[in-house]
């Protein structure tokens, strides 16, 4: 970082040893449960794990069955209101953007958690009318937490929600559109009435879902380059909306050589960029990524950015 700043201008070595702040539902071996009563589990300290207990996985459990507030919760735990109120107000007089987001996973994959992910199917297939209700209830949560949002004067608002596998989605287009895209509608008026930027994170496979995304009122879309292709996004998503490119951390930036990570990256710039922008790049260095590899990466970013520059 301290060799990279054009990246990282506001970097400072910290003193001692780095002691990294790790949230509850990212401690190895400390099950967390979240506002919704799922348990999570993780085994290695910094990484998101997986649900192994599902408070809904038997609808008999449905008058038990009991919705966070959004007053006071956010999807993974609470949230003090005040605290993000006194946030942006700095980041306001230090001129930043002031950002809102819901929780990563905050409608399908939420409904998955509080499921479980083979039931959900089920129930999608089955069009099994308790479903519907869940996810007014799911809605009715996150639409408090937009208007929150929406009420303190963001510009932009986050929309993360994982879609795809390594190959399709996870769940069929028919069932996306009738289940998962209108609640993204509802779930986005507010904000982009407000005349915020929408950003939607995804990863995996969006192919058969992106245009879903773009009409539902995304305006900023996160998507990884590899497993959809970067010369798929050029084709297909160039100019209809704003790129946030997720760079690989899969296969080329964790394996190497360096001159492959350089190339696949100039590629990126030289296929999505445009004088005009649009184009906006992400990078996370997943474990295994040697410091080599991570620094080739920035390289490559500060080498690059300035293409379309004029």
């Amino acid at each position: 970082m301290a060799n990279h700043p054009l990246l990282f201008p506001n970097y400072a070595p910290w003193e001692g040893q780095y002691q990294p702040k790790l949230a509850p539902w990212r401690r190895a071996d400390s099950p967390h449960t979240d506002s919704w009563g799922c348990v999570w589990v993780t085994a290695e300290d910094g990484l998101t794990g997986a649900v192994t207990e599902h408070p809904l996985a038997d609808w008999d459990a449905w008058n038990r069955f009991a919705d966070p507030d959004p007053q006071c919760e956010m999807g993974w735990g609470p949230i003090d209101w005040q605290q993000v109120t006194s946030a942006m107000a700095r980041t306001e007089a230090q001129g930043g953007l002031k950002q809102g987001s819901l929780r990563h996973g905050h409608t399908f994959l939420t409904l998955s958690y509080v499921r479980g992910y083979e039931n959900l199917l089920f129930d999608m297939v089955d069009d099994d009318p308790r479903l519907e209700r869940l996810i007014e209830r799911v809605e009715a949560f996150n639409l408090g937490l937009v208007e929150r949002y929406v009420a303190l004067g963001i510009e932009w608002m986050g929309y993360p929600e994982d879609l795809g596998m390594q190959v399709g989605p996870l769940l069929s287009p028919a069932q996306f559109r009738r289940y998962i895209k209108p609640s993204y509608q509802r779930l986005i008026a507010p904000a982009r009435e407000a005349g915020c930027v929408i950003h939607m994170h995804s990863d995996g496979d969006l192919h058969q879902l992106a245009d879903d995304l773009i009409e539902g009122g995304v305006s900023a879309l996160n998507l990884q380059d590899m497993v959809n292709g970067v010369d798929w996004i050029a084709a297909k998503l160039k100019g209809r909306v704003c790129i946030d490119l997720d760079i690989d951390r899969q296969n080329v930036t964790r394996t190497g050589p360096v001159e492959a990570i350089d190339a696949h990256v100039r590629h990126a710039f030289e296929a999505l960029g445009d004088p005009s922008g649009g184009l906006m790049v992400t990078y996370e260095f997943s474990p295994g990524t040697s410091i080599e590899n991570a620094g080739a990466v920035m390289d490559a970013l500060e080498r690059y950015t300035g293409m379309y520059s004029e």
